[in-house]
């Protein structure tokens, strides 16, 4: 095979790896799956060696050694400096003739649009938006955490979830079943245990992600401080969107809000209509749709753009992953 018309698709998440190479004309030549893209945790040597092992399965099995083009979405690409970083981790390892790095949201963003260009909110383990547009303007966020003025994602409601219940047990706060709900979850009689026992490392620290989903059921249930962090998620999930959509000149044309993650796939109806209600208030052409595509699709289309190729190949790569769309 040729040097030209081939993209190697990366979608580099914290848990889990999604690799493809795919031809100019939107054939799927290989595929493969690896762990999690954790530099901040093991460094980026580290987190590269273990990228290049489904990188290296897939262009094995598709029969080439060089792509024309590399189309890496990582995450922990938050800033622009460290996308510099990665691409240079990355073009070091000689997979392809030219190499793009992008934050992983923007896999997700063109997943789930026909062309590059709408407004993507992401809300999983934490939560971030970015926008993009043909003529490649872009607007984004640093989602860095509480250091860059954000709030939400499932780790931070899972914090909020237990903030509350901590004062509500002791009376510093106002009544909430999440007092009771959450420590059930591990089979603990209080709060004040469960705090005890994510304190000194009974429980992993990595468990307080289970906190989310009692906090949803919490507010399905109508208690009212869960269903107020569920409200404030909605509110800054709308406002994250309209920021980016006018920043990219969006807010008076029909444009495309994808909403991805774990959180936000899960289909928490106060949540998703909270969200579509307050958009349609702030931003009323926007079109709010829920992701379904998997992200390394939009790595591979995002790599196909920079190619040139042809709608139908586009289309072509899509049916790939979205068969039900025939």
């Amino acid at each position: 095979m040729g040097l030209t018309g081939t993209v190697l698709a990366i979608d580099a998440g914290n848990s889990k790896t999604d690799v493809a190479v795919v031809s100019a004309a939107g054939e799927v030549l290989a595929t493969a799956r690896g762990g999690g893209f954790r530099p901040p945790a093991v460094g980026v040597d580290r987190a590269m060696d273990a990228l290049a092992v489904p990188v290296e399965r897939a262009l094995e099995e598709a029969g080439v050694s060089y792509v024309s083009q590399v189309s890496a979405c990582l995450a922990n690409a938050d800033l622009p400096v460290e996308e510099e970083r990665l691409a240079a981790a990355v073009t070091a390892r000689a997979w392809g003739a030219s190499v793009e790095v992008r934050n992983d949201t923007f896999a997700i963003l063109r997943a789930g649009v026909s062309e590059p260009r709408g407004v993507a909110v992401v809300c999983g383990a934490g939560i971030n938006c970015v926008g993009m547009r043909p003529d490649g303007r872009t607007a984004r966020f640093p989602a860095l955490g509480r250091l860059s003025g954000d709030w939400g994602g499932g780790w931070g409601l899972a914090e909020e979830a237990l903030w509350h219940a901590a004062r509500a047990e002791d009376g510093r706060g106002e009544p909430t079943e999440l007092a009771r709900a959450l420590p059930a979850r591990f089979g603990l009689p209080t709060t004040a245990a469960l705090i005890e026992s994510l304190h000194l490392g009974r429980l992993a620290r990595d468990r307080r992600h289970e906190l989310t989903p009692v906090l949803f059921s919490t507010a399905a249930d109508g208690d009212p401080v869960a269903r107020s962090l569920v409200d404030r998620l909605a509110e800054e999930v709308a406002l994250m969107a309209k920021i980016a959509l006018t920043r990219l000149d969006l807010l008076t044309e029909p444009t495309p809000v994808l909403l991805g993650g774990s959180v936000l796939a899960a289909g928490h109806p106060q949540l998703n209509d909270g969200i579509r209600t307050r958009l349609t208030a702030q931003a009323p052409l926007a079109e709010v749709q829920l992701v379904t595509a998997p992200p390394v699709l939009g790595a591979a289309l995002l790599g196909l753009d920079h190619l040139g190729t042809t709608p139908e190949a586009l289309e072509r790569a899509r049916l790939t992953w979205e068969p039900s769309r025939t």
